[in-house]
C-alpha cells in the first residue's frame, strides 16, 4: 500500500507516491506558467494547474505500475495564500488565480493602516495587515470582476486557495473546505477559534457565504475522489496542510522550539510554539502549525522570503546567465566569496522582517572586478542573508535560541548556499533523507487520517538525516558581511515613491 501526495506549489505541480516507511517511491512533475500582467501583479491558470494535477497522478501511476486501489489515502499540500474565484454550478473559474506574491492589494491595505486598525488585527489573526495575504486579493476580485460580487453574496460564486479547490476538483464538486493551516493565511479567521471572524469579512466586504468551510488538517475523510477523475477510483481524501506547515510536520517538528526552513520559489522559517499563539513584536508571522481532528491546534512562527529560488530561476529566465540551477551552483563555487556584491531581490516588495511593500530589488557592490561568478554567488546569498534576518528577531520574540536548523526543498540541494548558510547563522545546517517534506508531510497527514501511523512518535521515529553542514566562518568575517547586506537592503526601500 501507498500513501498519495499532490505537492501543488507556486511553480510547479507533482504528485508523488510513498511507502508506508514515508519513502518516495515514484513521482511526476510538471512547471506551469507565470503571468505578470503588470509591474507588481502575479497570476496563475488554474485551469492548466488542474490539468497538470490530473497528468502528474496519471504518470506516476504508470511509471510505478501502481494501481488505485493500492494508494490507501491521499494528502495534499499547497501554495497557501493564492486566490481562486469559481462558480459552483459550471466550475468555471472567474478570473485567474490571484499568486501570494502579488500586490495589487496594497491600495486597500493602505487605506486600511491609515486607519490604526493593524494592531486589532494581528491580535486576532497572528497576521501583518498585509497584500501577501488571501482578503485583499479577494476584495480586488469582488470589486473589479463583473457580476462576482453579486454571484458570491447569492452562494454562486465562491473563493478558494489551492487546496480548497483541488479537494473540490477531486471530489467532483461535493466537498468544499479548506484546513486550519491554510485558512490561518486569509486574514479572516480567529486565530483562537479557528472560524471566519464576522468583523474581518465586514472589513474586506467578503460574504461568508463564498469561503469554504474550516476542518481540521488531520484525521478527518473530507470526501473520495471521483471514479472519472484522474485517479479513476475513489480514494480517501484525508490530509490537508498549507506547503510551510506541511514541510514542518514531514520534518518532524512536533516539539515546541524545533523548527525548519523550506527552500523553495520563496524561503520559509516556520518554528513550533506549541498550542499557545505568541504574538511578534518584529514583523513576524503567527500560523496554524496543525490541528489533528478532536485536538486543539499547534501554532508556529513563520517568517517568510517571497523570493529565495525563484531568484535562481530568474537568472535562468530573464537575466540568461545560466542554462540550469546546476551550473549557478557551479559559477557560485568557482569564487571564494561574493567579490563585494550584494542580491537584494525585492521584487514583490520585502517580507520579514521589513514588510516593505515599496522595496524594489538592486544588485549592489558592482565594480570592474565582478564578473558572473560573483553575481552567481551574490544570488545564493541572497536567500541566506534574508533568512538570517528573520533568525535574529525570531529569537528576540520567541525567546528559543536556533541551536541548528532543518533545511528542506528544492534549494537546499544547492551545496554553496547549504555551507553559506550554516556560516552566516553560525548553527548546523541539517538536511534529510527525504528532501521533499512538504509532500512527505501531506503523506503522513493523510496516514494518520487513515489510521496507516498510530502516533506522532512513529512519524518522529522515521526522520533520518542525511546530511549536515558545519559553520567555519569567523564571528567578525560574519559581522562585515551582515553590514554589507542590511546596507544593501537599506537602498532598496522607498524604490516605488516618486519623490
Amino acid at each position: 500500500m501507498y500513501l498519495g501526495a499532490i505537492d501543488q506549489g507556486t511553480t510547479s505541480t507533482r504528485f508523488i507516491l510513498f511507502t508506508e516507511k514515508g519513502v518516495p517511491y515514484a513521482s511526476h512533475q510538471i512547471e506551469h506558467k507565470q503571468y505578470y500582467p503588470r509591474p507588481g501583479w502575479v497570476e496563475h491558470d488554474i485551469s492548466q494547474i488542474w490539468d497538470n494535477t490530473a497528468e502528474t497522478i496519471s504518470e506516476t501511476l504508470r511509471k510505478a505500475s501502481v494501481l488505485p486501489s493500492q494508494i490507501k489515502a491521499l494528502g495534499i499540500t499547497n501554495q497557501r495564500e493564492t486566490v481562486i474565484a469559481w462558480n459552483r454550478q459550471t466550475g468555471k473559474p472567474y478570473y485567474n488565480a490571484i499568486v501570494w506574491q502579488d500586490l495589487r492589494g496594497t491600495e486597500l491595505i493602505n487605506a486600511l493602516k491609515e486607519k490604526g486598525i493593524e494592531s486589532w488585527i494581528q491580535q486576532k489573526t497572528g497576521l501583518i495587515l498585509n497584500p501577501y495575504f488571501a482578503a485583499s486579493k479577494i476584495s480586488w476580485l469582488l470589486d473589479n470582476v463583473p457580476g462576482l460580487r453579486e454571484d458570491a453574496e447569492n452562494g454562486v460564486a465562491v473563493f478558494g486557495t489551492v487546496d480548497a479547490y483541488l479537494v473540490w476538483k477531486l471530489t467532483g464538486g461535493r466537498v468544499f473546505i479548506t484546513d486550519a493551516t491554510n485558512a490561518s493565511r486569509y486574514l479572516l479567521m480567529d486565530l483562537k477559534t479557528l472560524s471566519w471572524d464576522d468583523e474581518l469579512l465586514s472589513l474586506f466586504r467578503i460574504p461568508r457565504i463564498s469561503l469554504p468551510e474550516i476542518v481540521p488538517s488531520i484525521g478527518r475523510v473530507y470526501g473520495v475522489t471521483e471514479s472519472d477523475g484522474p485517479f479513476a477510483a475513489e480514494i480517501p481524501v484525508c490530509g490537508i496542510l498549507g506547503d510551510q506547515q506541511a514541510a514542518l510536520f514531514g520534518q518532524a517538528c512536533f516539539t515546541p522550539g524545533m523548527g525548519k526552513c523550506t527552500y523553495g520559489t520563496g524561503c520559509f522559517l516556520l518554528v513550533n510554539l506549541g498550542g499557545t499563539p505568541c504574538i511578534s513584536q518584529n514583523g513576524l508571522l503567527t500560523t496554524v502549525a496543525y490541528q489533528i481532528e478532536g485536538m486543539e491546534p499547534e501554532y508556529a512562527f513563520e517568517g517568510s522570503v517571497a523570493v529565495a529560488g525563484s531568484l535562481v530561476q530568474w537568472a535562468r529566465d530573464n537575466l540568461q546567465i545560466i542554462k540550469t540551477p546546476q551550473e549557478l551552483d557551479q559559477l557560485a563555487s568557482e569564487v571564494e566569496d561574493c567579490g563585494g556584491v550584494y542580491v537584494v531581490p525585492a521584487f514583490s516588495g520585502l517580507f520579514a522582517p521589513y514588510w516593505r511593500s515599496d522595496a524594489r530589488g538592486v544588485i549592489a557592490g558592482l565594480t570592474g572586478y565582478t564578473n558572473k561568478k560573483h553575481i552567481c554567488r551574490a544570488i545564493l546569498e541572497a536567500t541566506a542573508f534574508q533568512l538570517y534576518d528573520i533568525v535574529k528577531v525570531l529569537e528576540m520574540d520567541s525567546g528559543i535560541r536556533i541551536n541548528c536548523l532543518k533545511a528542506d526543498g528544492g534549494l537546499s540541494n544547492s551545496t554553496p548556499l547549504m555551507e553559506f548558510q550554516a556560516d552566516i547563522l553560525g548553527v548546523p545546517i541539517i538536511r534529510p533523507s527525504v528532501i521533499e517534506t512538504t509532500a512527505l508531510g501531506a503523506a503522513y497527514a493523510a496516514g494518520i487520517s487513515a489510521g496507516v501511523y498510530g502516533s506522532l512518535d512513529e512519524l518522529s521515529s522515521l526522520w533520518k538525516e542525511k546530511k549536515r553542514y558545519e559553520c567555519v566562518m569567523t564571528d567578525d568575517e560574519r559581522t562585515v558581511k551582515v553590514n554589507f547586506w542590511h546596507k544593501a537592503v537599506s537602498r532598496t526601500l522607498g524604490w516605488t515613491e516618486q519623490k
